[in-house]
């Protein structure tokens, strides 16, 4: 039997694409359908390891939780990592390619339709269902030549479209029917039908405006979904959904870098009750009663210590360790807490050599080829498990090294300061491991209850029973046409 195949595209970005797909994907593996999510090309710097050494958008394995399956660089075949306003590092199949100025990127993308097809069809092969998941918007119709994310890929591969607007952000009508209006007449007839995310309210006071949008558009209406309140609890992907998350008295303050990658180890700390994730946007003052600063990830370590030192954090951190506080960098945030970074041939921005923040005897070398891997490691005190992966170029050592704090493929991984409050390690990931959390945590004096990985498994549960609830799922499965 062919495998069937829908793509959920949007009407602009962040209007909730990644969560329907991933809610779709739980209730269509609870009603007994292999499933597997695709996105043909991604931006994000928030990535996600596969077990072959790969790199995807972490909404791609998301969503593969959602399906029951591992994440596949075949998944999320072309993934965009910003460096800098114009430029992007380019991974195709879950490795990199090069990096490339955003002209040149939009004026050559040879050879990249052919792997995002060859990804699909790989999946489509394995699958009864394939839920493909578009990028911003169609209705741009600057980026229609060329295009391999929305309807360039629609047509390319021969799948049916459902759009989604958001009505939170208000004028869902004008941006149904205004999609509806700037496609082409082959693109328009793509879509089946549309869909309006994050309702607030009675559903029954927008009946007229979702008639209203089937009128015009000739489109029939899946449904009008309600502001799904637990979406929180789900690793985030974009920068635009990370958010500060109230909670208990141990106060976890995050400085919002630039470039800041790899944020989903925040997520496990803001499931925990009693902690409260303060993420301190530019412009403000790291708060003087932290109980712990933690420094992200950066993909641009140099470019975001720069950042950091112009809002005046550099101080800031500095001060909140004479204090007496506790502060942990991991991958980027780790080299910056060294004594120097340098990096001579620019593999992570621009080249050069910057002096660090000093909290940690060590010193970082960019170069080499860059470490992407899955990786199970354990405490050094406590011999607590650690499962996470690793994801950076650059090898990082001195004296602070030999107080290393986890044990990685036997060899000692991470630097601690001499008076131990100031703590470094490439391993992302480490949280979501609940024994090593509330350790962890203990530390501060504060105490652990949540079970991280379960949380995520009842959100999508919920996820998966909202949608059956207020999308017309059946309807979908019937418009999810087989492949030829």
């Amino acid at each position: 039997m062919a495998a069937r195949a829908i793509m959920i595209q949007g009407t602009g970005s962040n209007v909730g694409k990644s969560m329907i797909v991933a809610g779709l994907a739980r209730a269509l593996l609870r009603r007994g359908l292999s499933v597997a999510p695709f996105k043909p090309q991604n931006m994000s710097n928030n990535a996600a390891v596969t077990a072959d050494g790969g790199e995807i958008g972490r909404a791609q394995a998301l969503q593969a939780r959602a399906a029951g399956l591992a994440p596949h660089t075949d998944m999320n075949p072309v993934l965009l990592k910003p460096e800098t306003d114009t430029g992007a590092q380019i991974i195709v199949q879950g490795k990199r390619r090069g990096t490339r100025a955003a002209g040149s990127f939009m004026r050559d993308k040879a050879g990249l339709l052919d792997a995002v097809l060859e990804s699909f069809h790989r999946l489509a092969a394995q699958y009864d269902i394939i839920l493909i998941e578009g990028a911003g918007s169609p209705a741009e119709t600057n980026l229609r030549h060329g295009d391999i994310a929305n309807m360039g890929f629609a047509e390319a591969a021969d799948v049916p479209v459902i759009l989604i607007g958001d009505i939170h952000r208000g004028g869902v009508i004008a941006q149904i029917v205004g999609t509806h209006t700037v496609l082409d007449a082959a693109d328009r007839a793509r879509i089946r039908g549309f869909a309006v995310n994050r309702f607030r309210g009675d559903l029954s006071l927008f009946d007229n405006g979702r008639d209203d949008i089937a009128a015009r558009t000739g489109w029939p209406s899946l449904g009008v979904i309600p502001w799904f309140w637990e979406a929180w609890k789900l690793p985030a992907e974009d920068m635009m959904d990370i958010a500060s998350r109230p909670g208990g008295a141990c106060k976890i303050v995050v400085p919002q870098l630039e470039r800041m990658a790899n944020f989903d180890d925040l997520d496990p700390l803001a499931a925990e009750p009693e902690v409260s994730v303060e993420i301190v946007p530019p412009g403000r003052a790291l708060p003087g009663d932290a109980d712990l600063i933690l420094i992200p990830g950066s993909k641009s370590t140099i470019g975001d210590l720069a950042y950091l030192r112009a809002q005046g954090w550099d101080i800031d951190i500095l001060a909140h360790h004479r204090r007496g506080g506790h502060i942990l960098g991991l991958c980027g945030g780790y080299q910056m807490l060294g004594k120097t970074i340098d990096d001579p041939k620019g593999v992570d921005g621009r080249p050069g050599k910057v002096e660090g923040l000093g909290l940690l005897d060590v010193h970082t070398v960019m170069g080499g080829d860059k470490r992407v891997t899955l990786s199970s490691a354990r405490t050094i005190q406590g011999d607590l498990p650690v499962d996470g992966y690793e994801i950076h170029m650059g090898q990082t050592t001195g004296p602070d090294c030999a107080g290393a704090w986890l044990t990685l493929e036997g060899r000692d991984e991470g630097a601690v300061s001499a008076d131990g409050r100031v703590r470094g390690s490439y391993l992302h990931g480490l949280f979501t491991s609940d024994a090593f959390r509330a350790g962890f945590l203990a530390e501060l004096g504060h105490k652990a209850s949540a079970q991280y990985g379960a949380g995520v498994d009842d959100t999508l549960d919920a996820l998966a029973d909202h949608l059956e609830r207020y999308l017309d799922i059946d309807r979908l499965l019937q418009l999810a046409e087989p492949l030829a």
